[in-house]
């Protein structure tokens, strides 16, 4: 009954019924030949029964030999499969779903030799947990894990074994949990190595500029200039030589370098100390030369790699000089910049930025001016000076701005009630959006992020922007600008405001107030010209006061009233010194504009002796603000750029989206702790 019961199917099937096939066509041409000649169809006849007979016997007497060896072979295959899977050379093993190792093959166990008796992957390889396993039976997952001192790249396969309890006797498993997780693991130690040497090979395009390259030679004998470029060549050419790299002098203040990947990682580690050491070279010139580096990495050209180095090299020029920027795929990194450059006494980029602007605002119907944020008194004094710039040169200007705080409100309310004044001098960030056109520039002022500008929207839709502000650059600046003068060694947008002033228009005159802002804005930057100033910041003051800025009414405009005076003293007489020499308060922030007081009492705590920098945290709108100051000795600006944040080298801030006022303060000390441990402050 079995073997009545016993079929073929399948290709095998088909395979076998071909005689049975070949006997029906013989038969058809057997009765066709009959037809034609019955002695020729008869002599067929005899042939077909023959072949009847051998087919016949074949098929019914080699069915059963051919279903035994089917048998056999089947049993030969199983057991010749489960001998290649048990002998692969990959490592391969099968897991239950809580990590347990359920079967493993031979090169599995000469992975983990010495630890066989482990049960659990995880135990052996911490990464392989039940926490990467595969969800769903058609996901994979693939990580790379290091075992030994060897790498592998797992992947792990979650397979169904659905009906596995009924037809297994020794092993039940729940019928929710019918499926394993199949480990394959590849070493790839070798590959690796091959391409992190691969890795290490490419080069890498890079630039280095003096900064004051002209003022350091000025400071010293003309007999000794020779020697102390020299000087300076040495070192850069000495720095470079020491990791293999290629220098070429491009011009007397600027190199060419090229490097390779496992060199950068060096100079890296030691922070660029070429910076430093060219700062040490001096054979009795005044001022000490510094450099700028910029360097591109991790991309597929050379030629991309030198594009990305001239953009490091212009963002560091930007941001003040003495640094190095290193810009790749992924994004920029900054070394250095801790001092402040000195600021250089010539005006020349002044005028060629002013009438550079000039020549784009006559091309333009209309102009519109906006500053940052919660505007300062150097926001609105600085816009206040491209609009009268606009006007003289009969061009229709607005100011957008969204919020009035109490640091402008008297500048803002007199200009704003003024008949001199149109009433749409001002406006917010919706009605600016009626008033743009293909016709219309806009201008920012006293900030280069589009994010923290009045209306982010307006720099989408204009196609002429001109950016002027005194802030060191980051990596998100406002992109298709067709002019840019960021000078971050001057005071005060509203300083370079001032300059600019002077060249576009011949004997500029314009009302006080507009000089009072422009004066309250370089005065409330500086502290009353006791920070940051300048040849060029006295010059600028000395200008707005002939153009009519009153200083005595300046000053009054901004006195405190008793509530915020309180609150300030309070903040200071709260703050705890972190480290003997990090000042951090809290502001209230339940008075109005409790932003400005943050600032300014971060500015009252670098009055206290033995403070080098000073933090002042206030909730405002449902966020932190942080506004940190400080005098010479730390840079603020670098641990504000840590937390997401910018500014300037002495005054700088930041923003975080919540008010956990304890993990903001536990956030900005770790800051500091670990940029002290890296040398970076």
């Amino acid at each position: 009954m079995g073997k009545k019961n016993m079929r073929l199917k399948g290709q095998l099937r088909m395979y076998m019924q071909w005689p049975l096939i070949m006997t029906v066509l013989l038969l058809a041409m057997n009765i066709w030949m009959y037809m034609i000649d019955r002695k020729a169809g008869a002599m067929m006849s005899v042939f077909v029964v023959i072949y009847l007979v051998i087919a016949g016997i074949l098929y019914f007497y080699n069915r059963s030999l051919i279903l035994a060896d089917l048998i056999q072979f089947s049993t030969q295959y199983k057991g010749i499969q489960n001998t290649l899977l048990k002998e692969l050379a990959i490592p391969y093993a099968i897991l239950l779903e809580d990590g347990r190792i359920l079967w493993k093959n031979g090169s599995f166990n000469d992975m983990i030799e010495g630890q066989k008796r482990e049960k659990y992957l995880q135990k052996l390889i911490p990464e392989l947990n039940t926490g990467v396993f595969p969800r769903e039976e058609s996901d994979h997952v693939e990580i790379e894990v290091t075992y030994r001192e060897r790498d592998y790249q797992v992947e792990l396969r979650r397979i169904s074994v659905e009906g596995f309890s009924e037809a297994e006797q020794l092993l039940a498993i729940p019928r929710e949990k019918e499926y394993f997780i199949a480990v394959y693991m590849k070493d790839v130690t070798e590959l690796n190595a091959y391409i992190k040497e691969n890795e290490d090979q490419r080069l890498i395009a890079g630039l280095i500029y003096i900064d004051n390259y002209d003022e350091v030679m000025e400071s010293v004998e003309e007999v000794r200039q020779s020697l102390l470029v020299a000087l300076i060549d040495r070192k850069i050419n000495k720095y470079i030589g020491d990791i293999d790299g290629i220098v070429k002098k491009l011009e007397k203040d600027k190199y060419f370098i090229v490097i390779k990947k496992e060199s950068y990682r060096k100079i890296e580690a030691d922070k660029f100390s070429l910076l430093e050491d060219v700062k040490q070279v001096n054979i009795g010139n005044a001022r000490s030369a510094t450099l700028s580096i910029g360097l591109g990495l991790n991309t597929a050209t050379y030629a991309q790699s030198y594009n990305y180095a001239r953009v490091a090299i212009d963002l560091a020029l930007a941001r003040g000089g003495d640094q190095a920027v290193i810009k790749d795929c992924k994004g920029i990194t900054y070394f250095g910049g801790k001092k402040e450059q000195t600021s250089k006494n010539t005006r020349v980029k002044a005028r060629v930025k002013a009438e550079a602007l000039r020549e784009f605002i006559v091309a333009k119907d209309q102009v519109i001016v906006m500053g940052h944020k919660i505007a300062d008194a150097d926001s609105l004094g600085a816009c206040m000076g491209i609009y009268r710039a606009a006007v003289e040169l009969e061009k229709k200007a607005h100011v957008v701005i969204n919020e009035i705080t109490n640091s402008v409100r008297p500048l803002y309310d007199e200009i704003a009630e003024s008949p001199a004044y149109g009433k749409d001098i001002f406006l917010n960030s919706e009605q600016a959006l009626d008033y743009i056109s293909d016709n219309t520039m806009v201008v920012v002022v006293d900030t280069n992020k589009p994010q923290m500008t009045e209306c982010p929207e307006l720099l989408k839709r204009s196609k002429t922007i001109a950016v002027l502000d005194h802030h060191r650059q980051s990596s998100n600046v406002i992109e298709n600008a067709v002019l840019s003068y960021v000078e971050p060694y001057s005071s005060s947008t509203s300083e370079m405001v001032a300059e600019v002033l002077q060249y576009i228009v011949d004997d500029i005159r314009f009302p006080s107030v507009e000089a009072d802002c422009l004066y309250a804005g370089i005065m409330i930057d500086t502290r009353n010209f006791m920070n940051r100033t300048g040849v060029r910041t006295f010059e600028a003051a000395a200008f707005l006061r002939r153009c009519g800025a009153d200083i005595t009414r300046v000053r009054k405009m901004f006195r405190d009233d008793m509530e915020s005076y309180r609150a300030k003293a309070e903040a200071v007489r709260m703050a705890e010194v972190y480290r003997d020499e990090y000042a951090i308060a809290q502001c209230p922030g339940d008075i109005e504009s409790p932003t400005v007081l943050a600032a300014q009492a971060a500015n009252e705590l670098l009055d206290i002796s033995g403070i080098k920098a000073s933090f002042v945290l206030t909730v405002y709108e449902g966020r932190i603000f942080l506004s940190a100051r400080s005098i010479d000795e730390v840079n603020v600006q670098i641990i504000t750029e840590k937390l997401g944040g910018g500014g300037h080298i002495n005054s700088a801030g930041a923003q975080f989206d919540h008010t956990d006022m304890d993990s903001a303060i536990s956030l900005l000390k770790e800051t500091i702790d670990n940029m002290i441990e890296e040398g970076d402050i």
